[in-house]
């Protein structure tokens, strides 16, 4: 163990279980100096520090990701490995060259202000953060800045769910235009089998029996997802829709993907469909003009020429809808349906009654016709014994009856057996 300067500043080199550490302590303080190199002795001894032999902290931010990325391919699958790369896209260009050991709470702060001047949710932010925070902990610089780094609060958002009316409309405006057809065949299956837009995404026609009509999820978020779904007569007319379209491309083989990936007008049935995102988003914002009933994207004037309706405050009842709260929606109907939570839990691939409670959404039409039950059985009562009054409660529940004498005293010990008043007693003398 040895102090030494270097360009006036102190540092230290020690070795701790013969692993070799040499750090500068950044101070020009002998007193100061001698205090930080204990604190790095402890780090050192609890692990907390990286050696010198270590170069990964000493790596630029830009090459560390890449090797971290590297060495999560065996930890994680595909699509996590796509968004862990993805969540790293803005910090490799704030951070750039600096090296890990050189990152701090000050640095960190700043990109995190500066990612939410762009208008991104805590969840996302809390999501890039914890990017962040694995590549520091491997590099053993973390708990340098643990304590200052903490979680923002994120939104607890509860999907959407339909009311009767929008439900057929999102189903009608879907149907309006062939562009959509696909979007609208997904809506359809959605609603009526609970089935998550990855399931949809994964399904293949070697998962769906079309004798018996029931889809089978092989693919899905967790494993409760893993599934047998019964297919209803709704969703079975949209899977037929799309294996009708499947023939016309020639993607019906078990193998292919039951929503083909469509790229510059080429359909590969090898390949499933990444998103609908665009045609989704056109669905749910376009509006019909009231005079001419033509659809179309939200504007000022319509687009007809023969119409030029002010459409300007028009505003679609759908904007804002994520695919996902059909999902939503379909739970909250079979929840209103009577259905038991084992029935539910079985189609929608829940595990837990709180995960059954988070999607749920029982509307507040259900919960007052529940309550209006209640309020029937009681006037059924009421009039059962009309004699009494509805709050004359002392006669009723205390009636007075005629004292009886019972001649058959079961006696135990020489005392009455389950008996509390003084008259089977007196009936006792009397015998």
């Amino acid at each position: 163990m040895s102090l030494y300067k270097r360009h006036k500043t102190y540092w230290t080199d020690f070795s701790v279980n013969g692993q070799r550490f040499r750090e500068s302590l950044d101070t020009t303080d002998w007193r100061e100096a001698q205090s930080r190199e204990k604190d790095l002795i402890t780090q050192a001894t609890q692990g907390k520090l990286a050696p010198s032999s270590q170069q990964f902290s000493r790596l630029a931010f830009v090459t560390a990701a890449d090797r971290y990325l590297e060495s999560r391919k065996l930890e994680l699958s595909d699509r996590s490995i796509k968004k862990e790369r993805q969540l790293l896209t803005q910090p490799r260009f704030f951070f750039g060259a600096t090296s890990l050991s050189r990152i701090n709470a000050e640095s960190l702060l700043a990109y995190r202000d500066a990612r939410a001047k762009t208008g991104l949710k805590p969840s996302y932010l809390n999501m890039e953060m914890g990017v962040i925070r694995r590549i520091l902990k491997r590099a053993k610089c973390w708990h340098f800045v643990a304590d200052d780094i903490r979680p923002l609060r994120e939104r607890r958002e509860v999907g959407r769910v339909l009311s009767p009316d929008l439900k057929l409309q999102l189903l009608r405006i879907a149907k309006r235009r062939p562009e959509w057809e696909v979007a609208y065949c997904a809506a359809v299956i959605a609603l009526n089998t609970t089935m998550r837009g990855c399931e949809l995404k994964n399904l293949r026609w070697g998962d769906v029996n079309l004798l018996n009509q029931i889809v089978t999820i092989v693919r899905s978020k967790t494993d409760a997802g893993e599934r047998n779904i019964p297919l209803n007569r709704e969703a079975m007319d949209a899977i037929l829709q799309l294996y009708k379209r499947a023939q016309a491309l020639g993607t019906t083989d078990a193998l292919h993907y039951v929503f083909p990936a469509c790229e510059n007008g080429k359909v590969d049935g090898t390949h499933p469909q990444e998103s609908w995102r665009t045609a989704w988003r056109h669905l749910t914002q376009s509006i019909e003009c009231p005079r001419c009933n033509l659809l179309q994207n939200p504007e000022k004037f319509c687009r007809n020429d023969k119409c030029k309706a002010d459409i300007g405050k028009r505003k679609n009842q759908l904007a804002g809808l994520r695919f996902h709260d059909l999902r939503h929606h379909a739970i909250t109907e079979l929840a209103e349906s009577q259905a038991s939570e084992q029935t539910i839990m079985a189609i929608a691939g829940h595990v837990s009654r709180k995960m059954l409670a988070h999607y749920s959404h029982v509307r507040v039409a259900a919960k007052r016709a529940a309550l209006e039950g209640l309020s029937s059985r009681a006037s059924v009562n009421a009039d059962k014994d009309s004699d009494c009054s509805g709050n004359d409660t002392n006669h009723v529940t205390n009636a007075t009856k005629p004292r009886t004498a019972n001649p058959q005293v079961v006696e135990k010990y020489g005392r009455p057996v389950r008996t509390r008043t003084a008259d089977l007693y007196r009936v006792k003398v009397a015998l």
